[in-house]
């Protein structure tokens, strides 16, 4: 169980994707749970790589007027982490130091920064942990939902 969890652009997108459709089911439970837990933490980041990516990339895409709706309700429901100068330069020593992608690099330095342990991510490998930050695949074959929720953990 962890306390807060840092969620990454991507499961974002796959709540509205409809071209993934086993995807697509399972990021919608996985928001519906952080949110109602209130444990869902985004990057200001987060957000805006979304409104792009939403707006642009998706098949159909969002409108503007749909993906400004969803901004909303994300920063109603989740706590909204700002990048900082500190973090722009812990994420360039993850470049270099682990050789992830810079975005990558600036949620983990984002999740590190601010002492969340917990990133929901489809970038990485099931269960990677990087400087004590532990990245988890939510549409991974191993994962269970209730493992994270509080209350709700099995012994």
């Amino acid at each position: 169980m962890a306390d807060r969890i840092m969620v990454d652009t991507n499961i974002l997108l796959y709540a509205y994707d409809r071209g993934e459709p086993s995807k697509q089911p399972q990021a919608l439970i996985v928001l519906d749970h952080l949110a109602v837990n209130g444990l869902g933490v985004l990057t200001s980041q987060v957000l805006a790589e979304f409104f792009v990516n939403a707006t642009r990339r998706l098949k159909p895409p969002l409108t503007t007027e749909e993906a400004y709706g969803r901004i909303q309700n994300y920063l109603l429901s989740c706590e909204i982490l700002d990048i900082t100068g500190p973090i722009v330069l812990e994420a360039a020593r993850g470049v270099r130091t682990y050789q992830m992608a810079y975005w990558d690099a600036q949620i983990w330095a984002s999740a590190k920064m601010n002492q969340i342990r917990v990133v929901f991510s489809e970038d990485f490998s099931e269960r990677v942990i990087i400087e004590g930050i532990s990245f988890v695949n939510p549409f991974g074959s191993k994962f269970n939902m209730e493992t994270w929720l509080p209350g709700l953990r099995k012994t």
